[in-house]
């Protein structure tokens, strides 16, 4: 009887367990249904290439399964990379983790430009709860070598353009500086050029190219993602030589040294030398020192002729030639002559030519090596020349 008794017992008790087991799955399924969501907006991120991208998801779930109902998606494409904590994607570079209460994160490391787009944090319970978030990927500029003219050679007068392509994201900016410092020059009309220190665009258009605007330019890419780039670009202007002679007409008195000078502008690069009586070509040594100093397309050329004479006084040329063709200068140099210093009327007496040094803006008395001549002859002029005047007057 009391076995039988026992066993009725047994009976109820392990039907009452049984209940309250149900009962209390029943009650959690109840809680996860009426509980999870998730409770706070992701938020969109912006990184910058090759960094990393972490997504916070704030779940409110309770259950025993509770970590196998969160999900991350692309929502691009639906494709699922993680279920709780596990990544079900072919990504190594993806990584999930819960913080045992109400934070589920994915951190994609080293972000690529296909990591740009939009992704889900899914709640997958009857009551399916779901939060997006974006993410935008920043590429700093990059100069394409391939679509970007290089350096140009063009001849005076041609039209030239520099152009210069970049990519990254946000599309990035091209800006022009000449490397030197100096303005920009653009030509408005035939005469006139305006001049900025910048210049914005991926083409920078030379319409009839003049010489001012050689020089070597730099394209520089940016969009506020760094490092900005840039890349040089010459422009090189092809023409003749042109000769600028600022004294035409020197004179010297005898043992001094005496310089001549000549300007030249041309490009290419020219050979440059200097004559005497068109015939002569004359070459550093004792008697002259040759020296010419090159600017960008610009050459300043000097002949020194040193302990000047009778006999070096002549006509000289300064001659420049390169592949398109040949320019010369001619200056013409004479002697200047004065008498002794009179000690009975205590005076000195030019005995040159005066009507020579009056030709012209370009006449020029020379420089003289010698402190003590070029005080004496300085001197001795400047006294002459106001006893003249006095006496014409």
């Amino acid at each position: 009887m009391w076995n039988g008794q026992l066993f009725v017992f047994l009976r109820i008790f392990c039907q009452l367990l049984t209940y309250a087991y149900v009962c209390n799955a029943f009650q959690e399924e109840w809680t996860m249904h009426n509980k999870s969501n998730v409770t706070i907006p992701i938020g969109n991120i912006t990184v910058s290439l090759g960094r990393e991208a972490v997504f916070n998801c704030f779940v409110n779930i309770t259950g025993r399964y509770k970590v196998n109902k969160v999900a991350w998606v692309r929502a691009e494409d639906h494709t699922i990379l993680s279920i709780g904590t596990k990544v079900v994607t072919h990504n190594s570079r993806i990584f999930v983790s819960h913080d045992n209460l109400y934070t589920w994160q994915m951190r994609i490391k080293q972000v690529k430009e296909s990591d740009r787009g939009c992704y889900l944090c899914e709640v997958n319970t009857n009551a399916m709860g779901t939060q997006e978030a974006c993410l935008e990927v920043n590429v700093p500029p990059d100069i394409f070598n391939e679509d970007t003219s290089g350096d140009l050679s063009a001849s005076e007068g041609e039209n030239a353009t520099l152009w210069c392509k970049a990519s990254g994201h946000p599309p990035p900016r091209i800006t022009w500086k000449k490397e030197n410092g100096e303005p920009i020059f653009i030509r408005t009309n035939l005469r006139t050029f305006s001049t900025v220190d910048t210049y914005n665009g991926t083409n920078l258009n030379f319409w009839k190219v003049d010489r001012s605007q050689m020089g070597t330019y730099l394209c520089i890419a940016s969009n506020d993602v760094p490092p900005a780039v840039s890349k040089r670009l010459s422009l090189y202007v092809n023409f003749s030589p042109s000769i600028k002679v600022p004294n035409q007409l020197l004179g010297a008195p005898v043992q001094t040294d005496v310089q001549l000078e000549c300007y030249v502008e041309a490009y290419p690069n020219t050979i440059n030398y200097w004559v005497k009586n068109r015939s002569e070509m004359l070459l550093n040594g004792t008697k002259y020192l040759v020296r010419e100093e090159r600017v960008g397309y610009r050459i300043s050329m000097w002949l020194v002729i040193k302990g000047f004479t009778a006999k070096d006084a002549g006509t000289y040329n300064c001659v420049s030639t390169n592949s398109l063709g040949k320019s010369e200068g001619t200056l013409r140099l004479y002697e200047i002559k004065f008498n002794p210093i009179n000690t009975f009327n205590n005076r000195a007496e030019l005995i040159g030519d005066f009507s020579e040094t009056d030709k012209g803006p370009r006449s020029k008395e020379v420089i003289i090596s010698n402190t003590a001549n070029r005080r004496y002859i300085t001197s001795t002029l400047i006294f002459t020349l106001l006893f003249n005047i006095y006496n014409i007057r």
